[in-house]
């Protein structure tokens, strides 16, 4: 189990360097499903794990200049309320198969949302006033992303990247990939603390899962530049709508 736990952090950490994705929209579907975790776990455990991993690619993505920091930074001012509301709100809730379900379908909602932005995608000639456009919308996009991360671990590297590809056509993909790590990094930092306080963290699987992610993290972050847009955006929106009807018929 160990074994497979430490690929699966591997492949985790490939696809994060890579695509900036595979955090909570890939990792815990496959702790729950592949290995029967139950999803809380499966959540905080992953929140941690994506924490410590992305911030190794961010140092990576930093020094090859594809990090907008003032677009991070505006995203954070949205996320991390959002985040500390629903970690509130999941203090209030009682544990249990109840919460455990409600987690479940959140987590298929937000995969599913993940693929629809991901279609949604298109290039588009950059207009003058779209950066300052853009830039009043960090805020709310990084409120639901902060509220769906907390909620289900989805979000941080998905459905941010997805959003953030629509939001600003702009930047290249290797931009995007880099400025959503680092808004994911402090952001899943705070919410996986929060799941850790409400006892939803495993240690032995989160160092499992750390310990394959570094080589593959090293890899990731070498391989983004070399993966085509278009194939990224269909193979992970066919792969997270997949995911999600998994999910929802659990």
């Amino acid at each position: 189990m160990s074994a497979i736990l430490i690929l699966s952090g591997a492949a985790g950490g490939l696809l994060i360097g890579m695509t900036g994705v595979g955090g909570g929209s890939l990792m815990t579907p496959l702790l729950v499903l592949g290995f029967g975790i139950a999803p809380a776990t499966a959540i905080g455990t992953d929140l941690i794990y994506a924490a410590v991993t992305k911030a190794g690619a961010v140092v990576c993505h930093h020094r090859q200049r594809h990090v907008e920091w003032r677009t991070a930074g505006w995203l954070l001012v949205g996320s991390l309320p959002g985040s500390l509301l629903t970690l509130w709100v999941l203090r209030s809730l009682p544990a249990g198969s109840a919460m455990d379900s409600w987690l479940r379908h959140g987590l298929a909602l937000a995969l599913a949302l993940t693929a629809l932005a991901l279609w949604l995608r298109k290039s588009r000639p950059v207009q003058p006033d779209a950066l300052a456009r853009s830039v009043l919308w960090s805020p709310a996009l990084g409120f639901l992303i902060g509220i769906l991360v907390t909620l289900s671990s989805v979000g941080g590297g998905a459905l941010g990247t997805a959003l953030l590809l629509v939001l600003y056509p702009e930047f290249s993909f290797s931009t995007v990939v880099g400025t959503e790590l680092a808004h994911a990094v402090p952001l899943t930092l705070i919410a996986g603390l929060g799941h850790l306080q409400l006892g939803h963290v495993d240690g032995s699987l989160l160092f499992s899962l750390l310990l394959g992610s570094l080589p593959g993290l090293w890899a990731g972050t070498r391989l983004h530049r070399l993966l085509p847009e278009k194939v990224a955006r269909t193979f992970l929106s066919l792969l997270l709508l997949g995911l999600a009807v998994s999910l929802g018929r659990g």
